[in-house]
């Protein structure tokens, strides 16, 4: 399983735009010196995240992005399924039937139980976690991910 860089990099524009103090936000020349990539790409995903929702563009010369609602009510599974989608859904297996229409496996297939475990699992975790989350030093937001993985553990055991 891999991260994309899409998701990788979106969320961390969401996270950098989440801390912003600044009401006015923060513009894709800003955001592209923060997080060392180009404006092109930062329009990209920027994008991405205004059309889904999580953030808004403030108009004006000085205007920039802001959160489109507050950081504690941004799940980051949400966020991360709009710039990459789950790593396993209903559409999968017909992405992966090989050269045939139909997978062969279509019928009984404990591979496909697997990966639905996995998204359940990485849903189940990721559902809980909000943006607001993640806006702290790495210590401090350690901390409250692995007391929201403790939790989702004595929940599920």
């Amino acid at each position: 399983m891999k991260i994309t860089a899409q998701e990788e990099y979106g969320l961390r524009i969401l996270i950098r735009i989440a801390g912003c103090k600044d009401e006015t936000g923060m513009s894709i020349p800003q955001l592209s010196e923060a997080e060392g990539l180009s404006s092109h790409y930062i329009a990209k995903l920027t994008r991405i995240l205004r059309m889904e929702g999580f953030i808004n563009s403030t108009p004006g010369y000085k205007g920039g992005y802001v959160l489109a609602k507050p950081a504690n009510k941004i799940i980051v599974n949400n966020a991360l399924k709009a710039l990459g989608g789950s790593l396993f859904d209903t559409e999968f297996c017909g992405l992966h039937t090989g050269t045939l229409k139909l997978c062969t496996h279509s019928v009984d297939c404990s591979s496909r139980s697997l990966w639905q475990m996995i998204q359940f699992t990485v849903d189940q975790l990721l559902d809980k976690i909000t943006l607001d989350d993640l806006v702290n030093s790495e210590k401090k937001s350690t901390k409250i991910l692995n007391e929201i993985l403790e939790q989702n553990n004595k929940a599920i055991g």
